[in-house]
């Protein structure tokens, strides 16, 4: 099996999850990924988690997620020589993705013109919050704070629970796949032309990419959307309460509601289009409110989907992980022991299977400073070098 990024190398000077997710897709597709860590001052991610033993240890699940199938070495930026050593890594690398904020690493000579010099056929991702320049180029954000500012939180939630952020940090990992996506577009650009690129991807940006649908609604004359909640246009689409939970219908065309009235007995409510049943959204809603109590939300989903009118039962993550057909899948592989306990457990890799080169992930998530001496060697660095670093603080090795 040859991966398609088998021979890359990326150095990853990223932290929190945008950034590290968007090398760990590339490490999964076969790159060797180095990552680049503070000695003394580690990624928030890897403080972050569900269990505090973890988060002690400089493992927290938040790092955890996205740091399979990378090597670490820790270097301190701060330090002139660690930041000639990271310019000796990048000088044999193929990319290099950070997400500092806009202007301080080329403070330290690391900016992309000067890497550019030293490397010109790099790809230089930088990712930030609102992009390298403009009237915000300077701020920083998060998730949450990205999903209040583009209008995504507007439409998420009631008019009785007002605006709700999404459970999971869907602008993280939108990022970090968007991020992916433009790195191996410059790669491919870079085996026509020879050079490399500067990649300059905004997390706000990829908010609003997130919306394209009601963007476009909007900007052709339509209303400003508003809180959305479980109400589709159409009420062959929402969530109804069955006798044990709640079921989430899928019927959003024609063909889909009148095999789906169909198969319930009710021709009668079979519309003429689209259009018709968006019209008797109340009615339709009322008559799917009184037959869906009359069974479980399971027997329901089973009924729906042999009619070919897509339905599921709302589940918790738990449930959704026991599903047989993600056995067959690969999208969660195994990524190794946690560490302390010792307890295996699994990490979602790619929602995506190859002819070949399948996404795989072959090692667990590094500790700080795993591989410093290793990458250390690889680079040139002799044993006396890289024992000065380890020795005035600039590297480490755990």
């Amino acid at each position: 099996m040859t991966q398609p990024f088998a021979g890359l190398r990326v150095i990853d000077a990223t932290h929190v999850l945008a950034g590290p997710f968007a090398a760990y897709q590339l490490g999964v597709m076969g790159a060797d990924v180095i990552r680049i860590d503070n000695p003394s001052d580690p990624d928030q991610s890897r403080l972050q988690g569900s269990d505090p033993n973890l988060n002690a240890m400089a493992m927290g699940t938040a790092f955890l997620a996205q740091g399979g199938n990378k090597r670490s070495v820790a270097l301190n930026l701060k330090h002139s020589e660690g930041r000639d050593t990271l310019r000796r890594l990048i000088e044999g690398a193929d990319v290099f993705v950070q997400n500092f904020r806009p202007g301080s690493l080329a403070a330290l000579g690391l900016g992309y013109d000067d890497i550019a010099t030293l490397n010109p056929r790099i790809v230089y991702c930088s990712i930030s919050a609102f992009g390298q320049e403009g009237p915000r180029g300077g701020e920083t954000g998060y998730d949450n704070v990205f999903q209040a500012m583009s209008g995504l939180m507007s439409m998420t939630g009631t008019p009785e629970s007002g605006p709700l952020r999404a459970g999971a940090p869907v602008v993280d990992y939108a990022t970090g796949y968007m991020a992916a996506f433009a790195i191996a577009s410059a790669l491919f650009r870079r085996t026509a032309t020879g050079a490399g690129a500067h990649v300059d991807l905004a997390m706000m940006d990829a908010a609003l990419m997130l919306m394209s649908a009601p963007i476009a609604a909007l900007t052709a004359g339509g209303a400003n959307p508003g809180l959305q909640g479980n109400r589709f246009p159409t009420a062959c689409m929402g969530t109804y309460a069955t006798q044990d939970g709640l079921l989430m219908l899928g019927a959003s065309n024609h063909r889909q509601q009148r095999r789906m009235w169909l198969a319930l007995g009710r021709p009668d409510m079979v519309k003429p289009d689209h259009a018709a049943s968006v019209t008797d959204h109340e009615g339709e809603a009322r008559a799917l409110t009184d037959i869906l109590k009359s069974r479980s939300a399971d027997d329901w989903a089973i009924f729906f989907n042999g009619h070919r009118a897509p339905a599921a039962r709302v589940r918790t993550l738990q449930e959704a992980l026991a599903d047989p057909q993600l056995a067959s899948r690969g999208v969660i592989q195994d990524a190794g022991r946690v560490p302390g306990s010792g307890r295996p457990f699994a990490a979602p890799v790619a929602p995506f299977l190859m002819t070949d080169g399948n996404p795989v992930l072959a090692r667990p998530a590094p500790h700080l400073g795993e591989d410093t001496i290793e990458i250390l060697t690889e680079a040139g660095l002799s044993p006396d070098d890289i024992a000065a670093l380890l020795h005035e603080g600039t590297a480490l090795q755990s």
